[in-house]
């Protein structure tokens, strides 16, 4: 099959590439192909007919997006208007990720499939208006607190903080679960070429706290956790643009009824991580 993948050279398209390789697989850089331009969306679609689209592209730095709207919303959105309409002139099956900011992080139990959008950022309202879009033959994948070997995520702060000897403070008034970027892409990959329709919630097990995964990135690299200390979201100085979600916890309840195996326990990663970071 012929799959064409947007976002390719990010944190999650560099380890779903690979995966994908047995297929003939079309990924455009950003240079090549601005996601945001619908004609040249259109025109890449029309000159290569992919049977499958995966969209990694995305405008994920959230505090930015507060303060560079449009830019988010033509990233994030209007890419996916494109995409949508490219898709359906070819015939090719959609997947695209989401994230747990689609949810404003106020739930009390981890959050569902069908739980009602309520985004409070410019971020997570972006990716919402971006689901509604999509239609439901499409495959959603919303992930929270990624991380992996290409771009920045936490592990690489806490293991660069770590090195630097300072003092590492981190909330513990959020909670989520850690997923990385090689668990996340063989899911990915799996949903699309099975062209599973409809939203599915894929993350790593195991719930923490900011705190608490900065502790175990600690401890995953030999070091000790007590040199890092919990705060809370309110004694951050300055204050995050965005606001973050108490509650990112996803439910990853639609992947079991699909008959997937369930993702590992986020440790096993996390230490594969650290040691080849190291």
């Amino acid at each position: 099959m012929k799959i064409f993948v947007t976002g390719a050279s990010g944190q999650l398209g560099m380890d779903l590439v690979p995966l994908l390789e047995p297929h003939q697989v079309i990924a455009p850089n950003r240079a090549k192909l601005d996601v945001t331009q619908r004609s040249a969306v259109l025109e890449a679609m029309h000159d290569t007919r992919p049977d499958l689209v995966i969209n990694c592209a995305a405008m994920t730095q959230v505090d930015n997006c507060e303060t560079q709207v449009e830019r988010a919303f033509a990233v994030n959105t209007s890419a996916l208007r494109h995409l949508v309409e490219g898709c359906a002139a070819v015939g090719a099956h959609l997947t695209t990720i989401s994230t747990d900011y689609v949810f404003d992080g106020t739930k009390k139990s981890p959050y569902i499939e069908t739980d009602p959008l309520s985004p409070k950022t410019v971020y997570g309202k972006s990716k919402a208006a971006a689901e509604r879009l999509v239609g439901s033959d499409a495959t959603i994948v919303r992930t929270s607190w990624l991380n992996g070997a290409h771009g920045s995520n936490i592990v690489k702060t806490v293991l660069r903080l770590l090195g630097e000897g300072g003092p590492l403070r981190f909330v513990d008034d959020q909670i989520g679960q850690p997923t990385f970027a090689a668990d996340l892409a063989l899911v990915v990959c799996e949903l699309t070429l099975e062209r599973c329709s409809g939203v599915f919630h894929v993350t790593n097990q195991g719930v923490v706290s900011w705190f608490e995964f900065a502790g175990s990135v600690a401890a995953a690299a030999g070091v000790n956790p007590q040199r890092i200390s919990p705060c809370s979201t309110a004694d951050l100085s300055p204050p995050r643009r965005a606001k973050r979600p108490a509650n990112s916890v996803l439910d990853n309840a639609a992947l079991r009824v699909a008959g997937h195996q369930p993702t590992r326990d986020f440790r096993a990663p996390l230490k594969e991580l650290v040691s080849r970071l190291r």
